[in-house]
């Protein structure tokens, strides 16, 4: 009866030990998993940041061509968001470039735009044509 005993403890002891082995290979593949999704999130979180950047610069190149191939007395109000989604950026125009990049500078985009006298800023602008001059705000 010993016998018998101490064998039934040791298939308890082995249910056990393969118990946890599938437990640890369980959550193994599931910390995988996890991390795989999370790298994904990142990557489509940056891919929307950087097309954010390029439609904001794309905008303000479109309204200061537009206003370019207009007849003078020309006059638009186009707005620019505050941020992108919830991260801060700057915008300004320099060298007939206009450039949008991100505070912390992993999004940027520079694009050439026509000569003009004044900047862009976050918000309401508004573009003119005068005596064949392009005025932002």
């Amino acid at each position: 009866m010993g016998k018998s005993k101490k064998r039934g403890k040791n298939k308890n002891a082995q249910s056990s030990i393969e118990f946890l082995i599938i437990i640890g290979f369980v959550l193994f593949f599931f910390i995988i998993f996890f991390v795989a999704i999370q790298e994904k999130i990142v990557e489509e979180t940056k891919q929307n940041q950087e097309l954010s950047v390029k439609e904001i610069a794309i905008t303000v190149q479109n309204e200061i061509n537009l206003a370019l191939i207009s007849s003078d007395g020309y006059t638009r109000e186009f707005k620019i968001p505050m941020n992108l989604g919830n991260k801060n950026y700057s915008i300004n125009i320099t060298e007939d470039m206009v450039y949008v990049k991100t505070i912390d500078n992993k999004s940027a985009i520079a694009l050439p735009v026509a000569k003009l006298t004044g900047n862009i800023q976050k918000g309401t602008n508004t573009i003119k044509k005068q005596n064949n001059e392009i005025l932002l705000n």
